[in-house]
């Protein structure tokens, strides 16, 4: 009988985490998991430092480094289990962990996807960039979390201990129904890595499926393990991979504005940073551009744009983050979010 949860480890040249976090993965202690280590065709000893020391880990070895997106989608062909937990190489996950984020899935099949609460690894007081307490979308496609808001994280004081439906789980930790993984094509291998997650999610609720956290299981992550922060393969990816994923997702009269409009902002951004003598930042911007441009005309006359509407999409906020933010000053979520109690 197959196990309920996988927990499915993508590994690239990551030995020094798995030697790290593993231990906390063997103890969890969750009784049908069974865990996985899908080898992105490492250069290190990742996979002799599992056979020699973990033998009991399953090992998935792929012949390329397929990047996240083609890499889970290929490794997840030959995973069976209920639930597959996509889970960061640079996660250190806590006792008990997996039972609450399973009991809210099994409390409600619409529940498609969930997220822990992530935290820092290097502050453990502190909210995680990569997802935080639930990943939410802005109108114009900038996303931000309960606790993350752009590069400003908050203390986690209890502020966001409620299970509530969000836009996005993280992919640093991302339970998902098998199922719904394969019957939605997995994420989007054009992607290559950053933000399919997102995109994921997006599709996800399209198809009439929640997205949910789920605070009462805490995982700490350290974040930047593959690609650091500022690095100009990283920041080609974000931007172009955001302007692809507004184009899958938005109806045609939203997508007709917003995407010139979101051109226009990444052209400010690629400005300033240009005169504030980041060159690199500037040429990643553009080649996104350019980059984007080339996805649209290599659908070949296909429909680039959906043409239904959206719908009611839970943790999208109406208004702009970056204006909330960069204008307005404001840090917290809940200074941008008003909630209904």
């Amino acid at each position: 009988m197959p196990k309920r949860v996988a927990i499915v480890i993508l590994n690239w040249n990551g030995r020094k985490y798995l030697e790290q976090f593993l231990p906390f993965l063997v103890n969890c202690g969750y009784p049908s998991m069974r865990l996985v280590v899908a080898d992105n065709a490492s250069t290190d000893d990742s996979m002799d430092f599992l056979a020699a020391h973990y033998p009991d880990v399953e090992r998935i070895q792929l012949p390329v480094n397929y990047g996240f997106a083609k890499g889970y989608n290929e490794a997840l062909k030959r995973v069976d289990a209920e639930f597959y937990l996509l889970l960061n190489s640079d996660v250190e996950v806590t006792p008990g962990f997996l039972e609450p984020m399973v009991t809210l899935m099994d409390s409600d099949p619409t529940i498609g996807a969930c997220q822990p609460k992530i935290r820092m690894y290097a502050n453990k007081s502190s909210f995680e960039y990569a997802g935080a307490a639930g990943g939410w979308l802005d109108a114009l496609g900038y996303p931000f979390a309960r606790g993350r808001i752009f590069d400003y994280c908050e203390t986690d004081h209890g502020q966001y201990e409620d299970a509530v439906p969000v836009f996005w789980a993280s992919g640093a930790a991302l339970l998902v129904r098998s199922k719904l993984y394969h019957a939605l094509g997995g994420l989007d291998e054009f992607f290559f890595a950053h933000q399919e997650e997102i995109d994921f999610c997006w599709r996800l609720q399209l198809a009439g499926y929640q997205v949910m956290v789920c605070p009462a299981a805490t995982v700490f992550h350290v974040g930047g393990g593959t690609l650091p922060k500022g690095n100009e393969w990283k920041v080609f990816l974000n931007f172009r991979n955001n302007l692809v994923m507004l184009a899958k997702n938005l109806p045609l009269h939203q997508s007709i504005w917003k995407i010139p409009l979101r051109f226009m902002l990444d052209a400010i951004s690629a400005w300033k940073s240009l005169c504030d003598g980041q060159g690199t930042y500037f040429k990643a911007i553009a080649e996104a551009h350019i980059g984007f441009i080339g996805w649209v005309l290599l659908r070949h006359g296909k429909s680039v744009f959906p043409k239904v509407k959206t719908g009611k999409l839970q943790g999208f906020y109406h208004g702009s983050v970056v204006w909330q933010h960069f204008v307005k000053g404001k840090k917290q979520f809940s200074e941008i979010v008003r909630l209904n109690k």
